[in-house]
């Protein structure tokens, strides 16, 4: 599971959650260009046309226009008409970084590897400062298991004096940490993504299983409870829930929380582990 154009975040709505293959743990992906649009209001297609009104037009507006279209459809899920409006968009302006910053997401979704890795590199060619592309190239290494070329990339992201969420950043390398057994390395990151922002959910939930794994139970519920002030509970979140509240001999929050898997997630894999466990 994992954590959100001058971007990571800071200047656009868009926040690709990116589920890595070898574990559970959520890397956070930055926005793309800017406080260009944060939609969700049915597209208008008619707008990616100015391009052909003739030489007037200018070529950034035009491709503003279509990559702020493409990465609404990618929300969406409609990633060939993403891939169709990025490409107009390139072809209005093919020096404009932002652009490869979001076929590089585009094509990661994909899971088109080798086109992702080459549009993110072309994006920080182009612009080699942009946090938002340097986060989520970063968050790419990560998933390729290349943890310390994404750390690299993060800390880039991270210690840009004019990026306003650092912590953003500073999370993935805690994420990418925890994903590779480099515990004490991702619970010095966390703390520091926490100091900067105590209320970004997924360090408090990984700090919680990490307290929760060595036995420190108090902490770990302490981070649980943090963790909800900030989100609702997922099959994760209540599973660990359940044996944190166990361990601290809390016999009615674990039959709450118990319930609420089995009613609200019955089907996941959580809720299967809660079956094999005997809890009632």
């Amino acid at each position: 599971m994992l954590y959100v154009m001058n971007v990571l975040i800071s200047a656009f709505a868009f926040f690709a959650i990116i589920t890595l293959s070898s574990c559970s743990a959520p890397l956070v992906a930055a926005g793309i260009v800017g406080n260009v649009i944060n939609r969700t209001a049915d597209i208008d297609d008619s707008q990616s046309y100015i391009s052909d009104t003739g030489p007037s037009v200018d070529s950034k507006e035009v491709a503003i226009t279509n990559l702020n279209l493409g990465i609404e459809y990618m929300r969406r899920g409609e990633y060939e008409k993403a891939l169709a409006k990025l490409n107009r968009a390139r072809e209005a302006k093919f020096d404009y970084a932002p652009i490869y910053n979001a076929l590089g997401l585009l094509y990661q979704k994909l899971r088109q590897m080798e086109e992702a890795e080459m549009n993110y590199k072309h994006s920080i060619k182009l612009d080699g400062e942009n946090p938002a592309t340097l986060n989520n190239y970063g968050q790419f290494l990560c998933s390729q298991d290349r943890s310390s070329e994404a750390e690299k990339y993060f800390l880039a992201a991270a210690e840009n004096p004019l990026y306003d969420l650092p912590e953003v950043p500073y999370a993935n390398i805690g994420t990418c940490a925890y994903l590779h057994n480099e515990t004490d390395k991702a619970i010095g990151y966390f703390e520091k993504a926490l100091s900067l922002n105590p209320k970004i959910p997924a360090a408090l939930l990984q700090m919680s299983e990490i307290n929760y794994q060595r036995g420190n139970y108090d902490s770990a519920h302490d981070y649980l409870i943090r963790y909800l002030q900030y989100t609702k509970h997922t099959p994760r979140s209540l599973w660990l829930g359940i044996r944190i509240e166990r361990e601290l001999g809390n016999k009615n929050a674990v039959s709450s929380y118990a319930m609420l898997l089995r009613n609200k997630y019955p089907d996941s894999n959580e809720a299967q582990l809660l079956k094999e466990s005997g809890v009632k």
